[in-house]
């Protein structure tokens, strides 16, 4: 909970910066790119929270397994394209998707977890 709460305070200075310091600074679609990673963290910021109350509650290690897919997801995907749209390291491109399936695992862990817990 604690990882999600200070992805979720990334996000938002991260955003910020974004809409006031880089948008003169990036081209369209960079900054384009950079909020895409920036919506995604806090998205995934919120989830990593919510999967450790759940888990506080329920104590079922798929959703501890769950947390550690989002906290790994976010950091390759949202981190890959925060590296691409300020750094314009193009092959952070390649890395993306392999947050991206961190992310679908997660997902589909907490939803198997939260099933094994109130059956």
């Amino acid at each position: 909970m604690i990882t999600g709460a200070v992805a979720g305070a990334f996000a938002v200075a991260l955003g910020a910066f974004g809409a006031h310091a880089l948008k003169d600074v990036l081209t369209p679609e960079r900054l384009q790119v950079y909020e895409t990673a920036i919506r995604y963290l806090g998205l995934h910021a919120i989830i990593l929270v919510v999967t450790g109350w759940i888990n506080h509650e329920r104590n079922e290690k798929l959703l501890t397994y769950s947390a550690l897919g989002f906290v790994l997801g976010m950091i390759l995907f949202s981190g890959s394209l925060l590296i691409l749209a300020l750094a314009g390291i193009r092959m952070m491109g390649a890395v993306a998707p392999v947050g991206g399936l961190f992310l679908v695992a997660a997902w589909l862990l907490l939803g198997w977890g939260c099933f094994r817990s109130v059956r």
